[in-house]
């Protein structure tokens, strides 16, 4: 019973120590806006899109799923992100902050029982449009 007792102990201790050195996101990519997003680095053919949380496009893959997001390292101008979804998807993302406003992302990973794998440029254009109603 005695050779239990270590690794249970370890187990409990290894969470607190993830835990506390949980790394973040950068924080170009914090908060709501208006973001346009291309494949192309000079932002033609994108489209625009309301965010209601920015981090949603290291997930852009499947940014409609339900997912959860790991972030593996994090700076102020770069991270590595892991994020697996309820549909059985799953990626890995690599961001590159431009500039405080503009982001390279390289993401690849499953969907749809497929692989995937390219490359994003967004760029905060700024707040979400109000809805008159």
């Amino acid at each position: 019973m005695m050779r239990f007792a270590l690794p249970f102990r370890f187990l409990a201790i290894v969470p607190a120590a993830f835990a506390a050195g949980a790394a973040s996101l950068p924080s170009a990519l914090s908060g709501s806006g208006e973001w346009q997003v291309s494949t192309n680095a000079t932002g033609t053919g994108g489209s625009r899109h309301c965010l209601a949380d920015a981090a949603i496009l290291t997930q852009w893959e499947h940014r409609r799923a339900q997912c959860t997001r790991v972030v593996l390292t994090g700076t102020q101008d770069r991270a590595d992100v892991q994020y697996s979804c309820s549909n059985g998807g799953f990626g890995n993302s690599k961001v590159h902050v431009l500039t405080p406003r503009s982001v390279r992302i390289e993401t690849q990973g499953i969907a749809d029982g497929l692989p995937f794998g390219y490359t994003i440029h967004a760029r905060r254009t700024g707040n979400c449009p109000v809805v008159k109603r």
